[in-house]
């Protein structure tokens, strides 16, 4: 069950969305953030409401923000549409906080004076979009001329819509707990679950998508491994948490990195220990972890059934230890201690 709403401070992602359903289109946008298939989609939705087809040669420019002058930009806004009321530039990163003087001068004019019939968006996808409040006459202009909006991750109950909806182009029907561990493995980005709802859907053999079915071909993300790697520990199963291991560092995960996700992991599963010897519920767990949806928390406290606390204070603790001993030793193997504390850890599960 999600209970988490979609996040708050996402107003300029809202007014974007109704003033684009309204036909009023602003003058200049910032596009940003993790979730890059609604804003590769919005962008051709911009591009479809103001660029007539057959005329994008004239009314869309895109410009890559590598090496781009500000001259350059101020040419390609001040040029006039042809058989259309407006243009569209699209600008991929250039970091506006980042310009020479000079460069920030000739842009802070052009956003002083902006022609009304040009919408210009700024695309932030490998470069990180990061306001900086030091310069003080351009962060004020583009909060004065230019909208914000971040494309964020989002909420639990709509990405579960938008994948039924997904299978159900294919054929194919999933019901919410089973869509629940797709987006639990796969993460809850739409562009990574896209390619794997397609493998799912040509390997279902019947309409409804079963969890063997996403279990059978779907690629798990790092942390849907790690939770795997912890899960078989507490099941004092070492063979198996080996083989998870093994997989990883062909991946050539590094082991400082594997064993801090691991250390994280373990730190939750301690939470769950004390939720379960407390008697609290998956709501307090998920509070406590920022949890998107009650399905890892629910998995969590599963496993932690498996485990008592004292051990699950050893792990933690042995996993502090060992990244100690990998970062500060010389000459020290990270998989091999990785791997000598798997077998610690299930042996102490069935002590």
């Amino acid at each position: 069950m999600a209970v988490k709403k979609k996040p708050a401070g996402n107003a300029g992602y809202e007014k974007f969305r109704a003033d684009l359903a309204a036909g009023n289109l602003g003058n200049v946008y910032i596009f940003y953030g993790e979730e890059s298939y609604l804003r590769e989609f919005y962008l051709s939705e911009v591009k479809k409401a103001l660029v007539p087809a057959g005329f994008e040669a004239f009314n869309y420019h895109r410009m890559e923000g590598k090496n781009l002058t500000a001259q350059a930009l101020a040419d390609a806004a001040e040029a006039m549409p042809m058989m259309a009321e407006r243009t569209m530039i699209q600008v991929v990163d250039w970091d506006l906080y980042k310009l020479p003087e000079d460069q920030r001068e000739k842009f802070l004019e052009l956003l002083n004076d902006f022609p009304p019939y040009c919408c210009l968006v700024f695309v932030y996808d490998q470069v990180e979009y990061k306001p900086n409040r030091t310069y003080k006459k351009l962060y004020a202009a583009l909060g004065k001329c230019a909208q914000e909006v971040k494309f964020a991750e989002q909420s639990q109950n709509e990405i579960l819509k938008w994948v039924s909806r997904r299978f159900k182009a294919t054929g194919h029907t999933i019901d919410a707990p089973t869509a629940e561990h797709l987006i639990f493995t796969c993460g809850s980005l739409m562009n990574g679950l896209i390619p794997e709802i397609a493998k799912v859907a040509a390997y279902a053999k019947n309409e409804r998508v079963t969890k063997a079915d996403i279990d059978a071909v779907a690629a798990p993300i790092l942390e849907a491994q790690v939770f795997e790697l912890t899960n078989t520990v507490s099941k004092g199963d070492f063979n198996r948490a080996s083989e998870v291991l093994g997989d990883l560092l062909q991946l050539q995960e590094e082991p400082f990195m594997l064993l801090a996700l691991l250390g994280r992991e373990l730190r939750r599963l301690h939470t769950a220990r004390i939720a379960l010897d407390t008697g609290r519920d998956k709501f307090w767990l998920m509070e406590r972890w920022n949890m998107r949806s009650d399905y890892p928390a629910k998995l969590l406290l599963d496993n932690a059934r498996r485990v008592s606390r004292s051990w699950c204070a050893m792990a933690v603790r042995r996993c502090y230890e060992t990244d100690v001993r990998i970062k500060s030793v010389a000459g020290v193997d990270g998989a091999e201690e990785l791997k000598l504390l798997l077998m610690e850890l299930a042996q102490g599960v069935r002590t």
